[in-house]
């Protein structure tokens, strides 16, 4: 296996694409590898490249709630430093303890507040990245409206490193909540679960976070029933609105801080601790209505639960069969797969008409289709 090269610049980075593109030799580019279980498997690669060694914070403007920089840089780091102003990139999910920014941008992570502050997709608002011809190309800005031109930093959200190395990412920052408050439910039923998910829904108070674990998961993580987690942020007086009429959706348990930290950090440890017990194990994520998505989490027999909010639901299989078998019902991905797993799975739907579209990006950065070969659908 190739040695992992370790660019420390922008630069750097740009002559070891402009040398491999020449060569067309194949390329395999990362930042700590922290999500190498999602999505499809890499095949060898000539040319192994890593961000990690990419660290600096380039340009900070707490007052224009804007900040840039590189990819390599630890997404922990980031969140610490902003922290100290207050402030905060709000895309923690699965691995993002782990993960390079980059590798969170690239792979579109995001979790459980993704219903409130969006995605990667509303908070980054520009971008560098190098391709193999050599090229470094800039997108967007430092400004939270940038409305010149294609941004084509939004091509590269999600895009698992396939049509170019992101060398910086601009992000708009929120600030942190001055009072949060995390309450629990536990419901015998689904019926009466989702009841009081609508009622949130459709009130006045409006919740940053709505997730809602099955009985399954819920005896996991220590509870019993199906579990409805609701997030509250704002000021003081916000908080205490809620706690006087919180108790509408039911009995509420309310957690304190260390509790609620603990919570919310155990539901992103679901997925990296169920793929290093279980050899065969897998993660299917399926998009649902809000109104279908309670039947989803329903027709789960294992761990399951939903961003109840927005209708992404979650699953976690010990086996591939029985992955693929949920799968005949509900149209989704697999989103993590263990290495013991991979070959017995179709990872993808069948694609969608808009796949010729994403096969003509792909050959305007990648014409010869060198760059993190087999990432998404086996083919890109």
């Amino acid at each position: 296996m190739p040695e992992v090269l370790q660019p420390q610049t922008a630069e750097e980075l740009r002559l070891i694409f402009a040398s491999a593109g020449k060569a067309k030799q194949t390329v395999e580019l990362f930042g700590n590898n922290s999500k190498r279980l999602m999505a499809g498997p890499i095949a060898p690669a000539q040319v192994r490249v890593s961000t990690a060694r990419m660290r600096r914070i380039i340009q900070y403007e707490p007052r224009d709630l804007t900040i840039s920089v590189d990819a390599g840089l630890p997404f922990s780091d980031l969140s610490k430093e902003l922290a100290r102003n207050g402030q905060m990139v709000p895309l923690e999910g699965p691995y993002s303890e782990s993960a390079t920014v980059g590798g969170v941008v690239s792979a579109n992570i995001n979790g459980s507040t993704r219903r409130l502050y969006g995605t990667a997709r509303d908070l980054v608002i520009g971008m560098t990245f190098v391709t193999l011809e050599g090229k470094m190309v800039k997108s967007g800005g430092m400004v939270v409206k940038n409305v010149a031109g294609l941004d084509m930093s939004k091509l590269m959200i999600g895009s698992f490193g396939t049509l170019a190395a992101i060398t910086s990412v601009n992000f708009k920052l929120a600030p942190k909540p001055s009072a949060a408050r995390t309450f629990l439910f536990s419901f015998e039923d689904l019926k009466t679960a989702m009841a009081a998910r609508d009622a949130a829904l459709q009130g006045q108070l409006t919740p940053a976070a709505i997730d809602l674990l099955n009985p399954v998961l819920a005896a996991q993580l220590g509870f019993k029933g199906y579990v409805l987690a609701m997030t509250f942020v704002g000021n003081d007086a916000v908080v205490e609105r809620v706690n006087r009429e919180v108790g509408a959706f039911g009995n509420a348990r309310t957690l304190d801080v260390d509790e609620e930290q603990r919570f919310w950090q155990s539901i992103r440890s679901v997925t990296p601790k169920h793929l290093e017990k279980f050899r065969e194990g897998v993660v299917v994520r399926v998009s649902a209505t809000l109104a279908e998505c309670g039947k989803a989490l329903s027709s789960v027999d294992g761990p399951a639960h939903v961003h109840a909010g927005s209708g992404v639901v979650r699953a976690w299989f010990t086996r591939p069969d029985a992955a693929a078998k949920w799968l005949r019902d509900w149209k989704g991905v697999i989103e993590f797969s263990a290495e013991g797993a991979r070959e017995n799975l179709v990872l993808w739907p069948k694609p969608g008409g808009d796949f010729e579209i994403m096969k003509r990006i792909k050959q305007m950065f990648d014409p010869e289709s060198l760059l993190n070969r087999g990432r998404l659908f086996g083919l890109l």
